[in-house]
């Protein structure tokens, strides 16, 4: 879509090559294995995605899953587009979208950002029950969600830097200058936490409020916030279930599951020619974290979803979606991630919390760096929650948006 003009969105439909999905088929059908040691257990994933539960999604990828039929139907309930915007300090870049109206007048503009390893598809769940609640009284969305650039159909960014920072930049002209909301309300999870976040550090008169499902911080300094070291220090008197419970999944992460992140930030481009060249070496790299971050024993990814989430990512290379890492942990300025994790924001926020999540951190650590306002806890759920249980985080959204706090901000 070469014809695409600045700032005029396109109506698009996604549409992958024949012969792109041929070689895929021939690519599975050639695959080589590993072999599984015969002392680690059916559920130990310890080393990794497990060689029978590959193999048996790699047989169903190249002999039954059907591209074509689940290609039809993204097109049927996503409203695509793509626009190209003029960023300030990078140049032009074209934006994937998918924009989904209300009819109710009161509806808010609510942006929905995902992170890796998922794509736009991450909202598909919950596209009807916010743009068209069930009665009056329930808060309403006007629903935007937009692709990272290089992840699912949107377009990779031709040149470096292109990280959180200036993905928030971009996400605001599309949401001000192409689309003309002028106050809205953002919702994020992994990168999108981080983007949505810069982007009410950046443009807090367009960015009203926020809603997270996961949140990056660390402890304040002891001799900023003395009582909250104290309150760590002493954490398995003081701390809730729920906060010792997310102490726990963040150490869990931290010593067993970012092996991932040291690799993504630094040599992206070396990982790409594997993972962008074999769709077995990509299944298994995206199945670790999907079973991983996922709370597995309250949901079960269907395989023809697990299948067009790593579909999202192979029609792309793999490796734009790796190297966003590289680009994310490379910002430098003021707004770059390093600073923003400890950088204060007043525009007022809104969390939720899922026990299998593993950046969610005590509400003392958040109090030093948002303007937290709302928080929920929840018994069931992890790092994917639009995709696990859409109903709880839809039922957040609705509670937190529709607040005295939010009605005030958008007001403002």
């Amino acid at each position: 879509m070469s014809n695409i003009a600045f700032n005029q969105p396109t109506p698009y439909t996604l549409h992958l090559d024949d012969e792109l999905l041929e070689v895929t088929k021939k690519k599975l059908h050639l695959a080589r294995f590993p072999d599984e040691q015969t002392d680690v257990r059916d559920h130990d994933w310890s080393q990794g995605a497990k060689v029978n539960e590959v193999k048996r999604l790699a047989e169903y990828w190249a002999n039954t899953y059907d591209w074509r039929a689940e290609e039809a139907r993204i097109n049927a309930e996503f409203n695509q587009f793509k626009v190209k915007v003029d960023i300030s300090g990078y140049g032009p870049q074209t934006l994937h979208y998918a924009h989904h109206t209300s009819s109710r007048p009161d509806a808010t503009p609510l942006l929905f950002v995902q992170g890796w390893p998922g794509s736009f598809l991450e909202a598909r769940k919950i596209i009807e029950p916010l743009t068209n609640p069930p009665d009056t009284s329930t808060q309403a969305f006007h629903l935007i969600v937009p692709s990272i650039p290089g992840f699912g159909p949107g377009d990779p960014p031709a040149k470096s830097g292109f990280g959180p920072a200036l993905t928030a930049r971009a996400f605001n002209i599309l949401m001000v200058d192409v689309l003309g909301y002028k106050q809205f309300v953002t919702q994020g999870g992994d990168w999108g936490t981080a983007i949505t976040r810069s982007m009410a550090l950046q443009s807090p008169k367009h960015v009203r409020a926020c809603h997270h499902n996961n949140f990056f911080c660390g402890p304040p300094p002891w001799y900023k916030a003395p009582l909250t070291m104290g309150r760590l220090i002493l954490s398995s008197y003081l701390y809730s279930k729920h906060e010792m419970n997310s102490i726990k999944q963040m150490q869990h992460y931290r010593d067993e599951q970012n092996g991932y992140l040291k690799v993504q930030s630094t040599r992206p481009q070396s990982l790409g020619f594997g993972l962008g060249d074999s769709p077995i070496g990509l299944l298994g790299w995206l199945l670790e974290k999907f079973h991983e971050w996922m709370d597995v024993a309250n949901y079960t990814m269907p395989d023809d979803e697990i299948i067009t989430f790593v579909m999202m990512h192979w029609m792309q290379g793999a490796t734009p979606g790796l190297r966003y890492y590289k680009m994310a942990f490379g910002e430098e300025g003021e707004f770059s991630l390093t600073h923003m994790m400890s950088r204060y924001s007043d525009v007022p926020i809104g969390l939720s919390h899922f026990p299998k999540e593993f950046s969610s951190p005590p509400y003392d650590w958040v109090a030093a760096v948002a303007n937290e306002q709302f928080r929920r806890e929840h018994d069931r759920g992890g790092h994917f929650a639009a995709v696990e249980c859409p109903e709880l985080l839809v039922q957040d959204l609705r509670e937190w948006f529709s607040s005295d706090v939010v009605r005030k901000a958008m007001q403002g």
